[in-house]
Order: C-alpha cells, then structure tokens, then sequence
C-alpha cells in the first residue's frame, strides 16, 4: 500500500465510527471471525479498544491484520483502522494509483 493510498483510506475513515470495541476478553476467534466478516462486507473498518483492555492497541492491530487477511491503515489512541481489498465485482473503495 502506498502512503498516497493510506492517506486517502484515513480520509474516508475520518467520518466512520467504530463498529466493534475490544475490551477486557481481548481477541476472541468470535470476535476474529466477526471482523473478518465485516471487513469483507464493508471494506474498511475501525475499531475502538476500551480502557479495561489491557493488551497495546498497536500490538491488537498487527494480530487482527495477520488473523483476518487485512492491512492496518493507522492506529490513534485507542482506535484501529483495518483495511481489506474487495473482490474485483464487488469493490466498494477505488484506491488512488
């Protein structure tokens, strides 16, 4: 991934708002496989890591990235930004060259 096409990614995830949280269980493969799932239907995906989780939020990114297949686009705080390319029919973001 290019910096150009990160930074177009953080642009679009900018407006999102998580639709998973992780707290004190950490990862769970239920939890994998529904970020997984996520990512496939949507694309790109944020996450927010609650303060009584206690593994790294950057640590938490790299596992989830290598388990679900997916690129890590940025980690802020306590938030991740996980990206996974579309099928070729059914690409919903249009990376910049």
């Amino acid at each position: 991934m290019t910096t150009k096409q990160r930074a177009y990614l953080k642009s679009l995830a900018m407006t999102m708002d998580p639709i998973f949280q992780i707290g004190k269980s950490s990862m769970t493969p239920a939890l994998t496989e529904a970020i997984g799932e996520a990512l496939t239907a949507r694309e790109l995906i944020k996450i927010s890591v609650l303060k009584n989780c206690a593994d790294d939020p950057k640590e938490l990114a790299a596992i989830i990235a290598e388990r679900t297949h997916s690129q890590v686009v940025q980690v802020i705080g306590k938030k991740i930004v996980l990206y996974k390319e579309g099928k070729d029919d059914k690409k919903k973001i249009e990376l910049p060259k």
